[in-house]
């Protein structure tokens, strides 16, 4: 990955957020695609993604476990779980897609969903401004997509928006709604979003074999995952 990207702004080794007992080196950038949408869709296609107003990419010593994937959407056809997923959820959830918003509604949901779901122990939820920091600033166009039961907001999903390509950069849901499947949910209702808009590629961030929080994503056939700098094709 090349410094086009903008100034390097860390590349440090750390522990490895996806996979236990190793040590990832994840080179972030200070960058601004938001008069470039070509360029951000060439940068997801080199396999970046986003966090704030930095985008970064995975070049870990002795591991490549970590893919980046893609949906191209024309070709996507829901499976029957995605179908089941989308009849429930849509006979009880509500979608508006507008500019991200960052408040203490979404602070308190994000960490009820970062414990409820093993992403974190208790003691480790964030604030305000840390919430901003990951997803309430950036360097692109990006879109909130918003999940309501009724007039409680029980789903959140911030998207990058590219010429050609979107990329779902971070879902966070009540956790205690397992069976409405939201996370899943707000894949398709940004697949239709890509079909509507004319957006080719929904990139899913990166695909993690050994990570039970992502092996999800390989169920949205057909994809492409980026396998040694190649974008393959599966079925």
């Amino acid at each position: 990955m090349s410094h086009r990207y903008g100034a390097k702004f860390i590349d440090v080794e750390e522990t490895c957020p996806y996979l236990p007992n190793r040590l990832a080196v994840l080179p972030f950038y200070l960058t601004d695609f938001r008069a470039e949408p070509e360029a951000f869709d060439q940068a997801l296609a080199d396999g970046v993604r986003r966090s704030g107003v930095f985008i970064y990419h995975t070049q870990c010593p002795g591991c490549d476990a970590c893919e980046p994937i893609r949906i191209p959407v024309e070709d996507f056809a829901p499976r029957r779980r995605h179908r089941r997923v989308l009849k429930k959820a849509e006979a009880e959830l509500r979608v508006e897609i507008g500019e991200p918003i960052i408040d203490r509604e979404r602070v308190e949901l994000y960490n009820k969903h970062k414990v409820g779901r093993g992403l974190g122990e208790p003691g480790s939820e964030i604030d305000l401004r840390s919430l901003k920091e990951f997803i309430g600033i950036t360097c692109c166009d990006s879109r909130e997509f918003r999940y309501y039961r009724a007039d409680e907001l029980v789903g959140v999903a911030i998207a990058d928006i590219g010429r050609q390509a979107m990329s779902a950069v971070y879902c966070y849901f009540d956790s205690q709604l397992t069976d409405l499947g939201i996370g899943n949910f707000s894949v398709l209702k940004q697949i239709e979003a890509c079909r509507t808009w004319g957006i080719k590629y929904l990139y899913l961030g990166f695909y993690v074999a050994g990570n039970a929080h992502m092996k999800y994503k390989a169920s949205y056939l057909p994809h492409e995952r980026r396998i040694d700098g190649v974008w393959q094709r599966f079925e």
